[in-house]
């Protein structure tokens, strides 16, 4: 897409579109997020419709290959925009490289109570504690096999069931991987959402070795049986990991053939909140968004430093030049969520241009 072209979109979407979005509900985000994932539901069931994203959005792209997966573009959709995959259909046709669905349970759960998504908007930021609401993975696998080729890598996050106890978790985990077998170009297990009690306890070093070892054994296994090779696991780790915490889970990462990590999740942290937004950062839940530039932009340095894994870089990717500093960090992708939130379909664009600019 030609800059002019992006200038507008990006003037439609602050000026017209996301005025309006951040209104519906009286100003809650929830709906404003479930009204965008109905369009975008019913795009993907118009062709044509399809056809004009891809001419609005089809701009230049590199292709990069990450864990033996050719991506079109630089820039995928982040876990928690499209927990069910209902857009599964048209994120390819809105520019982005990637999408990766979920995070998905094996049981289907409602999550935690509303209100449990908050804007803060003038630190550009994101409060959640939406609690991994979704309908299952078996739900998820359904709409998958209904859906067929998407035309970009499926990821698919695999979280803990809420009500299932901590000694369990490893086969909640498998249950959901058994579900979606052959549906996923990757598989990234979440083990650093800070809305499942109990959850960020399976990053320290002999709980994440069980679990890992168990994923990748049975993903190996689940592949030979259809004579393929094994869907890809990545994993997803906080920013709020010490470096000694980030080594081991590095070291566990290597030792069970996991293929990439991905950094960020959101943060605890309310540093760089802006004092408008101080009683709305107050509400439990992970942050996201600006705050969180520096941070995740720090942890996928130190993770590129300290190993060979190629990094997903996530976590308060605003502009173009955030996610060119991205990759100046080391990582090999970028995910994006709330800067899409806030900067809109212009975004995904930009980054695309960047990166092809950069060669």
């Amino acid at each position: 897409m030609d800059s002019a072209r992006a200038a507008v979109m990006d003037l439609g979407y602050r000026h017209l579109l996301r005025p309006g979005l951040f209104r519906l509900g009286g100003g809650d985000a929830e709906t404003a997020h479930h009204a965008t994932l109905d369009a975008v539901e019913r795009l993907g069931e118009h062709p044509a419709a399809l056809r004009v994203l891809r001419l609005l959005t089809g701009g230049e792209r590199r292709p990069r290959t990450v864990a033996g997966i050719t991506f079109p573009g630089v820039v995928g959709l982040a876990a928690g925009v499209d927990k069910n995959g209902v857009g599964v259909k048209a994120w390819g046709s809105m520019g982005f490289g990637h999408a990766e669905l979920g995070t998905v349970t094996a049981h289907a759960q409602p999550g935690n109570d509303r209100p449990r998504l908050f804007r803060l908007k003038a630190s550009r930021a994101i409060v959640n504690r939406m609690g991994f609401n979704n309908e299952g993975a078996a739900a998820l696998a359904a709409r998958l096999r209904a859906a067929g080729p998407a035309g970009i890598p499926i990821g698919v996050s695999l979280g803990k069931t809420k009500v299932t106890p901590l000694e369990e978790a490893t086969e909640d985990y498998l249950t959901s991987l058994r579900a979606l077998d052959g549906l996923a170009d990757y598989v990234a297990v979440n083990v650093s959402s800070p809305n499942t009690p109990g959850l960020r306890s399976l990053q320290d070093a002999g709980p994440l070795r069980e679990l890992l070892t168990a994923i990748t054994a049975e993903a190996a296994a689940l592949a030979a049986a259809r004579g393929q090779e094994p869907t890809p696991v990545f994993v997803k780790v906080a920013p709020d990991l010490t470096d000694s915490a980030i080594d081991e889970a590095l070291q566990v990462c290597t030792d069970t053939g996991v293929r990439a990590v991905i950094a960020t999740n959101t943060t605890l942290s309310r540093d760089g909140v802006a004092l408008r937004d101080i009683h709305l950062a107050r509400e439990a839940g992970g942050l996201s968004g600006a705050p969180l530039t520096a941070r995740a932009r720090e942890v996928v340095g130190y993770i590129t430093r300290h190993t060979d894994l190629p990094v997903i870089g996530v976590g308060g990717i605003m502009t173009a030049a955030d996610g060119a500093a991205m990759l100046d960090a080391g990582a090999s992708l970028l995910q994006v969520y709330s800067g899409y939130i806030y900067a809109g379909p212009a975004l995904v664009d930009e980054l695309n241009a960047m990166d092809a600019r950069r060669g």
